[in-house]
């Protein structure tokens, strides 16, 4: 085939959706809360404090529609074709793999298992993959349970080549009870071999479950686990082991797997580690001085590779356009696989990334994930774009190679062959027991002393939101990102399962986010001195205002109950003709968001779920996100990063996983006390109604009417889960510590509103 042909072979195809019905809703909404708003600024004169309130929280949610209308208006998605990649490439480039752990506990090592045994077991070539296993905790057991993974993998990866296995994780493969039906078109062997893979499956299981007890019965005493004898967590030196290097022969390749690494960095207690952005820095630093693929894909301990061609499909959209300016990452919704019907927790997040994660990816890219992501490994060295009318920001030029990467040579020989070179390079045939020493020396927790790792290059440090951060690093210096959406999902991972364990992850977010929006990265301030573009500028903020959006949100629920207390409205009367915007905006809102959950296939009940959960987590989560976030940016609280149990099993057989629970954490109190406030406000009212005889429907003059009362209620049904909470028995009931609490809050609040009153 002539080269010209070849290289006009297509990779990639943006295909724009069509979103005309969603354009119009959006515009709908946003014509009525300006309405509402030039209602409320001519009539704030006859009015009393409750409307000026009103007034601000909803020029706030006017705000934040136009940042959400914003990041939905152009959604976009990529149709790849795998099959012309070797058309166009000679070869395909190198991958360095990196998956993270932290906790045994809350990621139970058998989760991190079926993550690295599937992404061993994907369709790219075994000599140029290598999987690298980060593990903040320094477990024996999480490196034993990886050492049984490989012996596995000897079994596992050639049974998904052979068979064409579609799901390479085996714990979701095995989840059956029976071999599936033999098509014709297999071997008359694959029953038999199907049995004598889960039986070896259902042993490692129990060895790894023998290892993950108390005193870790199943982790044998050699001198292959001497390094982890008098580990103490959070202060130890680093720990780099060769659990599985690819064999050199070609013919045995072919039957192998990629190189396998274990990785636990040197922790201190007097040196900040970073978290997570530390733990990413490190495998970037030592995978440079191993392996030095140009490209990395890191996921998350319980992301498992769902799709055995993600990879080619990854090359499709990192190589498919004229420059590589247009994909500096590739990044993949995060989806999740074995969540409760319905979305009880509103944390399947479907509805956002197949709304919001397209619509972004229409304007600069998606933003960065914190995994299911391929990088550039130049980007993560803090290039910048080569292209001609670009701005340049690249320090790193100024300063001497050692203040940037520190001083290891091989790394620094690495970084520059890294930054130098396309992304088109040949993985090297090395012996990777001969860089142990470096990498343990680049793991070290004193490394990056007096470096830019952190800063200009790596992951960056300062939030617990390392993730965003550090993509709109990479966007503000002009690269592009692409949303690669597949059928099957490329990655999917474990939803938090119950109240708690949603708030948790939440709350970490949002902390994350503020310190974003109050740090150095704001993306206000990229738009002004980088690269980054209007629109996506609006889009990260759509994202981090989240914590910012509780103080407006308490406010506006407390309103109606206000009302009720002091005889005032901040509604219109039911026969004023101005209650049509506030009733039209009601229903128009949720029409429009139900349309949107139909059209992702979702039910009405999942709707509601994720309506309500997104009120409660306003006044629990984000609410105290942002008092966290405040607290850390103005140097009164230390950066806690706080992981989110991943196995679902609670261990309770007798709870109910889709109702909500509750435990003593504060976090519980402002939804307690919003409840227990609606609720004495609204018998307030009817008390009041009952003794003075006035009509709702006539509010009693300036009192409350018929809006008031609609919102009252509205706030009690959003929080129906903290009513029962009242009322319910075992881990269903609210603790008498969190009522206690909120019916303080309650009085302070009745207090103030009788002077009012």
């Amino acid at each position: 085939m002539p080269m010209a042909t070849t290289h006009s072979l297509p990779l990639q195809e943006r295909v724009p959706l069509n979103n005309t019905l969603q354009r119009a809703s959006d515009l709908t909404i946003l014509f009525l809360l300006i309405s509402l708003l030039y209602c409320r600024l001519i009539s704030l004169h006859f009015h009393g404090f409750v409307w000026l309130l009103s007034f601000i929280c909803e020029s706030w949610f006017t705000f934040v529609w136009i940042l959400d209308t914003n990041a939905k208006w152009n959604p976009v998605t990529y149709k790849t074709y795998p099959h012309n990649l070797l058309k166009r490439l000679d070869e395909l480039p190198a991958v360095d793999i990196f998956v993270t752990t932290a906790d045994p506990k809350l990621e139970p090592p058998i989760i991190t298992v079926n993550t690295v045994l599937s992404l061993l077991a994907v369709e790219y070539p075994v000599e140029k993959l290598a999987c690298y296993v980060s593990d903040d905790a320094a477990s024996a057991a999480t490196f034993y349970s990886l050492v049984q993974a490989s012996k596995f993998a000897k079994l596992w990866v050639p049974f998904c080549k052979k068979y064409d296995v579609r799901v390479r994780a085996p714990s979701v493969y095995f989840s059956t009870q029976c071999p599936p039906s033999v098509p014709s078109a297999l071997p008359s062997d694959f029953r038999n071999d199907w049995n004598h893979v889960k039986d070896e499956y259902e042993k490692l299981c129990q060895r790894i479950e023998n290892a993950c007890k108390e005193k870790h019965d199943g982790v044998p005493k050699t001198d292959e686990f001497a390094d982890f004898s008098d580990v103490e967590r959070g202060n130890h030196p680093s720990i780099v082991k060769i659990i599985w290097e690819n064999n050199k022969d070609a013919n045995a390749m072919e039957d192998g797997f990629p190189h396998l690494i274990y990785v636990s960095r040197e922790k201190r207690p007097r040196h900040s580690h970073h978290f997570k952005a530390g733990a990413m820095n490190v495998l970037t630093r030592v995978s440079g001085v191993m392996t030095n693929a140009p490209l990395i894909l890191n996921v998350d301990c319980d992301m498992f590779a769902n799709n055995p061609e993600v990879f080619l499909h990854g090359m499709c959209l990192l190589f498919g356009f004229p420059h590589e300016v247009h994909s500096g990452y590739v990044q993949t919704p995060q989806q999740f696989y074995g969540g409760l019907k319905d979305d009880p927790f509103g944390n399947q997040l479907v509805v956002l990334q197949h709304k919001v994660a397209l619509g972004i990816a229409g304007l600069q890219g998606p933003l960065y994930g914190g995994t299911g992501c391929f990088h550039r490994r130049k980007i993560i060295y803090g290039s910048s774009p080569d292209l001609p009318h670009a701005h340049k920001y690249d320090v790193l030029s100024y300063k001497e190679p050692k203040q940037v990467f520190g001083d290891c040579r091989e790394l620094l020989d690495s970084a520059a062959h890294i930054r130098s070179a396309t992304m088109k390079t040949s993985a090297k045939l090395i012996d990777l027991s001969t860089k142990i020493e470096t990498a343990k020396q680049v793991a070290s927790c004193t490394y990056e002393f007096n470096t830019c790792w952190g800063k200009e290059i790596g992951w960056v440090y300062g939030a617990v939101a390392e993730d965003i951060i550090t993509g709109l690093k990479i966007q503000s210096m002009g690269w592009e990102s692409k949303c690669m959406t597949l059928d099957p999902a490329p990655f999917l991972g474990i939803a938090p399962a119950g109240g708690p364990a949603s708030l948790t992850q939440f709350k970490r977010w949002a902390t994350g986010l503020l310190q974003f929006l109050l740090g150095p990265y704001n993306p206000l301030l990229a738009i002004i001195y980088k690269s980054l573009r209007f629109r996506q500028c609006l889009a990260y903020l759509f994202f981090i205002v989240w914590p910012l959006r509780s103080l407006f949100e308490l406010c506006y629920t407390l309103l109606p109950a206000s009302c009720f207390l002091t005889n005032t409205s901040f509604l219109p009367k039911a026969s004023e003709p101005a209650i049509m915007i506030p009733l039209g905006l009601m229903v128009s809102y949720n029409v429009g968001t139900l349309l949107e959950y139909f059209e992702c296939g979702l039910s009405i009940r999942a709707w509601w779920n994720n309506q309500r959960m997104q009120r409660i987590y306003a006044l629990t989560a984000w609410l105290f996100g942002f008092i966290g976030g405040v607290l850390k940016t103005m140097g009164l609280s230390e950066t806690i990063f706080e992981l989110t149990r991943k196995n679902q099993n609670s261990g309770e057989s007798n709870i109910d996983p889709r109702r909500f629970t509750f435990d003593s954490s504060p976090m519980f109190v402002p939804g307690t006390a919003v409840v227990m406030v609606n609720m004495v406000a609204l018998v307030v009212g009817l008390v009041r109604m009952m003794v003075n005889g006035e009509d709702v429907e006539e509010g009693g003059g300036d009192g409350p009417g018929l809006g008031e009362l609609v919102c009252s209620l509205w706030v009690l049904l959003s929080f129906w889960s903290f009513v029962k909470g009242l009322f319910g028995k075992g881990c269903y009931v609210i603790p008498w510590v969190i009522v206690f609490k909120a019916a303080a809050l309650v009085l302070l609040f009745l207090q103030i509103f009788a002077k009012w009153s």
